[in-house]
């Protein structure tokens, strides 16, 4: 039997999101990410630390450093790019929301400023609290509710491009490596998008010696109408260069 239903409230902010990123123009690159010492030290450490803090933390940072990369476009008959100063990173979640599971995303402003513990404290919050209840996906939760061609105008006008850092933030994070997924390459709203997939040990080879080792794969999609691909892969190596080589310093502490 064949059952045709309106679409779920529940997907109506996505549906108006994937509207919105119709406009830009995206390139793929993707890398592999030695995680031992990662991993070394989130065992080590004497609280929890998820992967995709250590994730955010690096790539707040590494965007940090590509100024040009951290900005936002509106095309048109009049094209803009507006450039950020902080470093507002959006997180995806995947978040049961009135009765129905789906994808929201909230920001963390000023993420390059704020050490792993802080990072941690947020996702930590993030995670254990019920979506209806976490005030940063208020406008999410009014989308859900408004008749489509209302949440359409109304997620265009919150999404402006001077305060679109506000709801979209300025680079995106987004993890499946909870699934038995490798990669992935989502598009966030951002210049550039993160994808995380699942860590798993992989032979590689060291100092010309055949190993074994834990490999992250990362995926980026960047905005080709912001930047070139010579600066996304700078971007990216830059994160990858973060990410294996947490120093034994340290192991098992916070790092700033």
């Amino acid at each position: 039997m064949t059952t045709i239903r309106s679409l779920p409230a529940a997907r109506r902010h996505t549906w108006h999101f994937l509207r919105f990123v119709r406009t830009a123009s995206p390139v793929y690159l993707d890398t592999e990410v030695d995680a031992t010492r990662l991993l070394a030290h989130k065992h080590a450490a004497n609280r929890r630390y998820s992967v995709v803090s250590y994730v955010m933390h690096g790539v707040s940072r590494a965007v940090a450093e590509c100024p040009e990369a951290n900005a936002a476009c509106a095309g048109g008959l009049r094209p803009r790019i507006v450039n950020r100063e902080s470093v507002d990173v959006k997180l995806a979640l995947d978040k049961g929301i009135a009765g129905r599971r789906a994808v929201l995303s909230v920001v963390v402003p000023d993420c390059d400023l704020m050490s792993l513990d802080a990072i941690q404290d947020t996702v930590d919050r993030l995670r254990d609290t019920a979506g209806e209840e976490i005030p940063e996906l208020r406008g999410a939760r009014v989308l859900q509710r408004l008749p489509l061609p209302v949440g359409r105008v109304a997620f265009g006008w919150a999404n402006r491009l001077r305060s679109r850092h506000r709801r979209m933030g300025t680079v995106a994070v987004t993890s499946l490596g909870h699934r038995p997924v490798t990669r992935f390459f989502s598009s966030g709203g951002t210049t550039l998008t993160f994808g995380l997939g699942r860590i798993t040990d992989r032979p590689a080879v060291r100092e010309r010696k055949l190993c074994v080792m834990p490999i992250l794969p990362v995926s980026l999609t960047f905005d080709h109408r912001v930047i070139d691909g010579a600066a996304a892969a700078d971007v990216l190596g830059n994160l990858k260069d973060r990410l294996e080589t947490l120093t034994s310093r340290n192991a098992g502490g916070p790092i700033p």
